[in-house]
């Protein structure tokens, strides 16, 4: 009788009501087994990973797609995103623009009858729209990480100035050009930072080319905007800064609707060069909290260092860490050790008084602001970040590290995934460019008052360097004193015998 009941109720779903309570308890129990199917045949790829991508050659078919379909992607009326999501899961409506919608680039692989009858096109269709849908989260994660509040409130301190400048001279509208021409770089190195969080980014390196260049693209047009600003109150220098960061991050995430629509965003590319590489198959999400930090403390090691730049700030170093070299000692809390050489850290402070004491010739100290890094509202960058930065600015273009290297150095490590520049944050090259002096050549040279060369921070310390202390030549001497804001400037050398001092 119950084997009747249950084939004419599933017949007429509706008559369960009427059943008997110990009937319908039986069918709750199994007529969702008998009237929901499995799963398609899409579910065998899920968990996929750039590893799939690559090695299912989906770029090579996402191409032949896109070659097949291109003039009705050309066609006008919805673009991309409706051709694709008409032939993948049967929706022409699948827009995935960044117009305020939350459902416009969903879809449910399981369930979809189209999708999971392409056959041998399955794998790869699935892989696309996965990363589709994840580059349109992408570019809305992005725009909803550079809030007003959040940049602002990273960058706005209120001593920029006063905290990290104490020069003589004001040099204000030259330090913002500086800090200005270095923010393109970041901006592409956060974008491309918020596209890595996936499981790795396997061959996606013109992908994140690609990210890299358009955040830098966007940057420049705002950039030009702020050309002729000052910083005369302290706290508008990261008010400028926040306004080209959220400027640049909102102009950038207009790609989104570029590429949906199957143009090419800035000459970076089409939506292919985007997802190459499966850089977007399995990507999480934009960490926002990540790359705001990120972003934040690159922008505020940019500008220290141009404020730093202005002034006598440098790095001496090249011998053993530990020194007893005769050499001198210097200050072991503004320090790194590396590749068994120790790097300092200085500011010569001039004298700002009337003096006929040998404190006219001004004393070493650790740069201004520098006891605030590492803490605080400067938690994210660190005396470390400022050397090892530094360091790897100098190796790779001596006293001549520009914004168009930076540029060029983030985009080949982006490009060739030698590096992570965002992951690095502050100690990434060209963050800091602080002058280098490598005195490692002439230990043992017997120079004169060689024993003072480095010396501990102190109203009394005084270094002096009598000879050609860099890399032992007059010429890389006097680049070094020329780049550290020395030239002319006598108390290095005021102790030396005449002529002894080839700057």
């Amino acid at each position: 009788m119950r084997a009747s009941i249950v084939s004419f109720v599933v017949s007429i779903p509706s008559l369960a009501l009427a059943l008997p309570t110990g009937d319908a308890e039986y069918l709750r129990e199994i007529v969702p087994r008998r009237i929901h199917p499995r799963c398609g045949p899409v579910s065998a790829y899920y968990g996929q990973t750039p590893a799939d991508w690559i090695n299912n050659n989906v770029d090579s078919w996402f191409d032949d797609w896109w070659n097949a379909h291109l003039s009705n992607i050309t066609a006008g009326g919805s673009g991309f995103a409706g051709v694709w999501g008409l032939w993948a899961i049967g929706n022409p409506d699948w827009t995935c623009r960044d117009d305020g919608s939350d459902s416009n680039c969903d879809f449910d692989p399981c369930d979809n009858r189209v999708l999971n009858e392409k056959g041998d096109d399955i794998r790869e269709a699935y892989y696309v729209l996965e990363s589709i849908t994840r580059l349109h989260s992408y570019f809305t994660g992005l725009s909803e990480a550079f809030e007003v509040s959040a940049i602002f409130a990273a960058l706005s301190k209120d001593s920029w100035a006063t905290t990290f400048y104490k020069d003589k001279d004001v040099k204000s509208v030259a330090v913002l050009r500086e800090i200005l021409n270095a923010v393109g770089a970041i901006i592409g190195i956060g974008s491309a930072f918020a596209g890595l969080a996936g499981s790795g980014a396997g061959a996606a390196g013109s992908a994140l080319s690609a990210l890299f260049t358009g955040g830098v693209g966007a940057a420049a047009l705002l950039i030009g905007q702020h050309q002729d600003d000052t910083f005369e109150k302290s706290a508008d220098l990261g008010g400028i800064l926040g306004q080209i960061v959220i400027g640049a991050m909102k102009s950038y995430t207009s790609a989104n609707n570029i590429l949906m629509a199957g143009g090419n965003y800035d000459n970076t590319g089409d939506i292919r060069t985007y997802t190459h590489g499966g850089l977007f198959v399995d990507f999480p999400g934009v960490d926002k909290n990540g790359v705001i930090n990120a972003m934040s403390n690159l922008l505020i090691g940019q500008a220290v260092n141009a404020l730093w730049r202005t002034q006598k700030v440098f790095i001496l170093g090249g011998g053993a860490c530990g020194d007893n070299q005769g050499i001198g000692s210097g200050p072991q809390a503004a320090s790194v050790c590396r590749d068994n050489k120790a790097w300092y850290l200085y500011y010569w402070q001039e004298n700002d008084v009337v003096s006929t004491t040998s404190h006219q010739w001004g004393w070493v100290n650790p740069p201004p602001g520098s006891d605030q890094l590492g803490q605080g509202e400067y938690v994210g960058v660190t005396i470390q970040d400022v050397i090892n930065s530094s360091l790897d600015s100098y190796n790779v273009a001596g006293y001549n590290y520009t914004a168009d290297t930076a540029a060029q150095r983030a985009q080949s490590a982006l490009e060739s995934q030698w590096a992570n520049p965002g992951a690095q944050g502050p100690s990434w090259e060209g963050t800091f460019t602080i002058p280098v002096c490598d005195i490692s050549s002439i230990i043992g040279a017997n120079l004169y008052d060689g024993q003072f060369i480095l010396q501990d921070y102190g109203h009394d310390s005084r270094p002096v360097w009598c000879g050609p202390i860099c890399s032992n030549s007059a010429d890389q001497t006097k680049a070094f004193i020329a780049a550290a804001q020395m030239t002319n400037f006598q108390s290095p050398k005021h102790l030396c015998p005449h002529g002894s001092a080839p700057y």
